[in-house]
């Protein structure tokens, strides 16, 4: 049957319907705040809560404003025929869309009838005990407290209030943009807000002390479970790890008994370690990895191998990953995008880590990155100094780069040489000399150490040779000349005529070359890396282009960036500096007659293996365990190691660093003792007389004496302590020390 509705009575039925809709809807809703005691996903996911209430609400709005609408034409039914006809074509319209509005209410009210029939039969059940979720009551209203103890609660409430949504981690926390959980967050987790009345109140979760670790660290004898730990390491990076640990296996054994008879007195806590290489996680370490195979840089990879090889000897407990996701478990962070605190202790002493896993913890942990920043060490091969380091004096000074700012003590950066006194020296091991025949199964050669006349080129990829032509054909006169030069699968590598390439080697056959080599001959590049120290212990001589002007960031690609001022005088400073001749031989590689002068030289001379004590395992195991033992960077107070005897102060003159002072005087420039310095009495200890005492204004060069008004500066920010660093119109006071022999990194009471 079918009714035919005049305008004026179907105006009437229609609002009628349309306001009891509006009703029953609005009934219905229950605001979010109402139902804080519902359980988070009963039923549905928290996107489905969110698009089930969204759609009732805007449903009801529209048929609130469709009533309002229709009221209003209602009374204007005896207008002109304009607001006549509008009302005929708004019933028209409806009428049009009335079904699918029908079916909209009625799937509405069924979804509505079935969650309350749900709630209903639901039985209470107690909290998950790792439920995050604040316990508020039904109808607790909360109010931002004004507490000077808690000066930044009500600029975090509201930033929460803005963003709560924009990490998961919030809502693990229990988080629903309430004002009422924001504030149970920020007392509870983030420490900003004072805690909540009637709710126990403790230090925040990550900021507890975890259990104490009592186990003792014994020197080991074997490094097989060492393998174990490296177990999740895949690919080529994975596997080079591995193999050198493997390789130098005995080295490490014999050099751990001999530093536990010679060197460890006492038996120290055994740490818990993390170590994670950045550099060989994700997509990023995919990449690096696949370089291993085809020439690239293998310097890094020596170093992770052999710090863990020294930790793992020293007796400490260690955890090695690669993969973030590993990462990410093992420190507790909360599921999410890293704005929020991980959710509990950390549970290692010392994280060792370089730039790319410095960001991944910042990423993961949250305020708590703050909290332990004091327990990481930067693997960082080219150095970072003081002045890169603090961001906002890098960006007032000119020194900003995209690898400083991160606000560590400078000593937390580990170099792979002693070229940045500002940072602490890790090293590596080179491939040892003295290695008994036995352990050397592969050895065909009757005299490990028999030289012939030929020499092998430092440059696995083909582009490191260009232009270097007529230097490499001056040694060839005098040598027989061999490359190992990576060929890409059916490419030959571009290589001038008179060279043996041998192709890509590995490291096993690559040492036996260097056994039977007179030269190891340096292209330039690449930049400081082991292979030289490498060839030296197997008998070589090291022969290098000199730079003039030196190598730096204002000149150079490579080190442009890097946060470092190091004016990098050859391919090789510290071989340079440190080892120097018979061992190296640095010329001017475009000179002819002196590159042919020098092989020639070389040739008549003969030397015998030579490992610095610094790059033997027994050394790196002293330096490790010195660092562990002395270096606490969580103490706020200044440091006490090396001890005040070891100082030796030196005024240097105008526009000389520390580095450059000490180093002249045959010391080392040692931050950890500039804080003795670092008052009147400096000055007048070295007869200095001061007008005026300045320590208004941050300079990283400070303490420092300038003769124009005899103006003394003192130092205000004790991350801005440097040896690196000069300036034209004054002089540095250097805190210089004596090194024990062959080990820079030590004084001769350090241990």
């Amino acid at each position: 049957m079918r009714f035919t509705l005049r305008p004026r009575s179907g105006c009437l039925v229609l609002c009628l319907s349309v306001s009891l809709l509006t009703l029953l809807l609005q009934s219905l809703w229950v605001p979010p705040e109402m139902t804080r005691e519902e359980p988070a996903g009963a039923g549905r996911s928290p996107e489905e809560q969110g698009h089930h209430g969204n759609s009732v609400r805007r449903l009801a709005l529209r048929l609130e404003a469709l009533s309002s609408q229709v009221q209003r034409l209602a009374r204007e039914r005896d207008a002109p025929q304009p607001a006549k006809e509008e009302l005929t074509n708004l019933l028209q319209s409806l009428r049009q869309d009335q079904e699918g509005l029908v079916r909209s209410v009625e799937r509405e009210l069924q979804r509505m009838a079935q969650k309350l029939e749900s709630l209903g039969h639901q039985p209470h059940t107690p909290r998950p005990q790792g439920d995050h979720r604040p316990q508020t009551g039904l109808r607790e209203v909360c109010e931002v407290p004004e507490d000077p103890v808690y000066p930044h609660c009500a600029e975090k409430v509201e930033f929460l209030q803005a963003r709560w949504d924009s990490d998961p981690c919030y809502a693990f926390y229990g988080v629903d943009g309430t004002t009422c959980s924001i504030l149970t967050y920020l007392s509870e987790r983030e420490d900003f807000c004072p805690p909540h009345p009637g709710r126990n109140h403790s230090a925040p979760p990550w900021h507890q002390q975890p259990h104490t670790h009592k186990e003792k660290a014994e020197v080991r004898t074997t490094l097989r479970p060492l393998y174990e730990v490296f177990g999740g390491i895949q690919g080529p990076a994975g596997r080079f790890i591995w193999s050198r640990v493997e390789r130098l296996s005995a080295c490490w054994i014999k050099a751990g008994h001999r530093i536990r008879e010679n060197t460890i007195k006492t038996t120290s806590l055994q740490k818990r370690v993390l170590l994670y290489p950045g550099v060989l996680s994700g997509g990023a370490g995919q990449r690096f990895g696949a370089m291993v195979d085809q020439g690239g840089p293998l310097g890094e990879l020596v170093q992770w191998a052999d710090l863990s090889a020294s930790l793992f000897i020293l007796g400490h407990n260690l955890t090695f990953t690669t993969s973030q996701n590993h990462l990410h478990s093992v420190i507790g962070a909360a599921p999410g995008k890293g704005s929020c605190p991980i959710q509990r202790p950390l549970p290692f002493d010392i994280i060792y880590t370089d730039y790319h896993g410095l960001a991944h913890l910042q990423g993961a942990m949250g305020l708590a990155f703050q909290h332990y920043q004091c327990r990481f060490r930067i693997l960082d091969s080219f150095g970072t100094e003081p002045a890169f380091n603090l961001g906002t004096y890098a960006r007032s000074h000119g020194y900003n780069t995209l690898w400083g700012s991160w606000r560590l003590q400078p000593l937390q950066y580990m170099t792979m040489f002693p070229h940045t006194p500002d940072n602490s020296f890790l090293g590596f091991v080179s491939e040892e000399a003295m290695v008994e025949q036995e352990e050397r199964e592969e050895e065909v050669e009757p005299g490990p150490y028999r030289k012939d006349n030929t020499a092998v080129v430092y440059g696995k990829q083909d582009y490191m040779w260009q232009g270097k032509e007529r230097y490499l054909e001056v040694i060839s006169q005098e040598l027989e000349t061999h490359g190992t030069v990576y060929q890409p699968p059916g490419h030959s590598a571009q290589l001038p005529s008179n060279i043996i390439n041998h192709g890509l080697l590995t490291q096993d056959q690559f040492l036996q070359l260097l056994r039977r080599a007179k030269v190891f001959v340096g292209l330039g590049f690449p930049y400081e890396g082991p292979a030289p120290l490498e060839a030296i212990a197997l008998g070589c001589v090291f022969l290098q282009p000199r730079f003039q002007p030196p190598r730096s960031s204002e000149n150079s690609d490579f080190y442009k960036g890097k946060p470092t001022t190091r004016q990098v005088s050859s391919q090789h400073p510290y071989a340079e500096e440190f080892i120097g001749k018979p061992y190296v031989w640095t010329v001017d590689m475009t000179n002819t007659t002196d590159v042919q002068e020098t092989v020639r030289a070389i040739l008549r001379t003969e030397v015998k293996p030579f490992t610095p004590r610094e790059f033997t395992s027994e050394g790196m195991l002293e330096r490790v365990h010195a660092y562990i033992t002395h270096q606490d960077f969580c103490s706020v107070s200044f440091p006490t190691w090396p001890p005040e005897s070891a100082l030796r102060i030196h005024l240097g003159p105008l526009g000389q660093s520390c580095v450059s002072v000490c180093r002249r005087a045959s010391l080392v420039c040692e931050p950890a003792l500039f804080h003795h310095l670092n008052n009147p009495a400096a000055f007048t200890r070295l007869g200095l007389s001061c007008s005026s005492m300045d320590q208004e204004v941050d300079n990283h060069i400070f303490p420092a004496y300038s003769p124009w008004g005899r103006r003394c500066g003192l130092q205000r920010e004790r991350l801005l302590f440097s040896c690196a660093g000069s300036d034209p119109v004054h002089r540095r006071l250097c805190p210089c020390r004596a090194h024990r022999a062959g080990q820079v990194a030590l004084c001769p009471d350090c241990l």
